[in-house]
């Protein structure tokens, strides 16, 4: 028998039930990660209005949520919205943005973390930052390397009792216990805005395939976003030329291929 947490039986799983994913996320970001869902194989909605963010929150798979274009009316929706996952048993995933730049940033994210995200998907200066630390971050910008954030995003993880992914050249992922390293993609994906935040998106599509795996689902949806991101830089002239192929590479990627291509270890 098959092992279903192997990154290629995960990746079958989601796309043979599409799962509907509330991506609450920026203005930047909203196209480009619908687009990404649906070359992965899930289904996007980009419901944030607080008058039924929390209703459809109740009817979709899993849930996420970034802070990149905050508002106070986006806020509004949001709580809503996460306040209904936890209440119904959705997975919800949450991406703070440069959470540290501003009070009404911070006043935020402390209050969506009160709800209890499933999985927190940042930036190494986000998790730094998160945790208690001291970042160099600069707005959206990290200016920390991943290694200097695992021991800040397995504290984290303890104390949230949540998965913590830190994305940068190589990913690392903790539940607080264990934890892994996923590598691949390539240089060229901070030069395409929003791929960050897509990325959280597809954390969602796979949280909510494996609703009671959130380890594995982040570790699979990053090792996807590596190997589709590996294979569009090979042969990409820039960043123009490398967003296309990459939804082409999320589109064509199979299963097999995955698991083929993955660079996951332990860590």
């Amino acid at each position: 028998m098959q092992d279903q947490t192997t990154a290629g039986n995960l990746l079958r799983i989601m796309r043979a039930n599409p799962p509907l994913v509330q991506c609450i996320t920026n203005f930047v970001a909203m196209n480009i990660a619908a687009n990404v869902m649906l070359a992965a194989g899930a289904s996007p909605a980009m419901v944030h209005a607080e008058e039924e963010a929390g209703e459809f929150a109740a009817i979709s798979g899993a849930l996420t949520i970034n802070i990149g274009t905050l508002s106070s009316g986006w806020l509004s929706g949001m709580l809503t919205a996460s306040s209904s996952a936890s209440a119904t048993g959705k997975p919800w995933v949450l991406d703070p943005v440069a959470h540290y730049a501003t009070a009404f940033r911070r006043r935020a994210v402390a209050q969506l973390l009160e709800l209890k995200p499933a999985i927190i998907r940042g930036n190494a200066s986000e998790i730094i930052a998160l945790a208690g630390g001291a970042s160099r971050g600069q707005g959206v910008d990290s200016r920390d390397a991943v290694e200097q954030a695992e021991d800040s995003a397995r504290l984290l993880a303890e104390k949230h009792g949540c998965v913590v992914a830190v994305t940068g050249v190589t990913d690392f992922v903790t539940d607080g216990q264990k934890a892994k390293r996923i590598a691949g993609g390539s240089p060229l994906m901070p030069q395409v805005t929003a791929l960050g935040c897509s990325l959280t998106c597809l954390v969602g599509a796979f949280a909510a395939a494996a609703p009671g795996n959130p380890f594995d689902a982040t570790v699979t949806a990053l090792a996807v976003f590596a190997a589709a991101g590996e294979q569009a830089g090979a042969v990409a002239e820039g960043p123009g030329s490398f967003s296309w192929r990459f939804l082409d590479a999320l589109a064509s990627l199979t299963p097999e291929a995955l698991d083929r291509a993955a660079r996951i270890s332990a860590a």
